[in-house]
């Protein structure tokens, strides 16, 4: 083979390398996706439906409420959640017939699938923690349930930012 040949084999090959390594990269430590494995966050997102993770999203700021965030599930460690933020620390958060309440006062939330029906709380939200819950509340298993209720900051991956639709047919 010539030279120039061998160069130019080279070039793609470092050209190929150089992308691979920036793709982990961003994967890493700014930009990855994941998609909804239940139907508890019907109807923001559909079960399998793909998601945006915007990793850095807490690195100058703290989640707020109604944030859709992704964590390891405080009971399952193993297993990404994607849940919406409902109670900040320091607060109590309480549900009476579907409706939940911070410190008292109920909570307006427009982007439920249907009214919620049943009970919990009330829990104080330690300092640095989380109160998370699907917005499909009938069928979600979200804090309500779950041994350990909270989840602390260190433990956010990320805020969810848009979605995309799976396109099957192009590949």
């Amino acid at each position: 083979m010539n030279k120039k040949l061998i160069k130019e084999i080279l070039s793609w090959v470092a050209v190929i390398v150089i992308a691979y390594v920036l793709a982990l990269a961003i994967n890493k430590f700014v930009l990855y996706k994941i998609s909804s494995p239940t139907g508890s966050m019907e109807d923001t997102f559909m079960i399998n439906e793909k998601v945006f993770v915007l990793r850095p999203a807490y690195l100058f700021s703290k989640p707020g409420r109604g944030d859709i965030v992704v964590f390891p599930a405080p009971d399952e460690p193993e297993t990404d959640y994607i849940k919406r933020v409902i109670g900040l620390p320091g607060e109590t958060i309480e549900g009476i017939d579907g409706v939940v309440y911070i410190n008292g006062k109920p909570l307006t939330e427009n982007y439920l699938k249907e009214k919620p029906t049943g009970d919990f709380g009330p829990f104080k939200i330690p300092k640095g923690n989380y109160f998370m819950m699907g917005d499909n509340r009938n069928i979600s298993l979200d804090a309500r349930y779950w041994e350990n209720k909270f989840v602390p900051l260190k433990n956010i991956e990320g805020k969810a930012i848009f979605k995309y639709p799976h396109l099957k047919w192009l590949w």
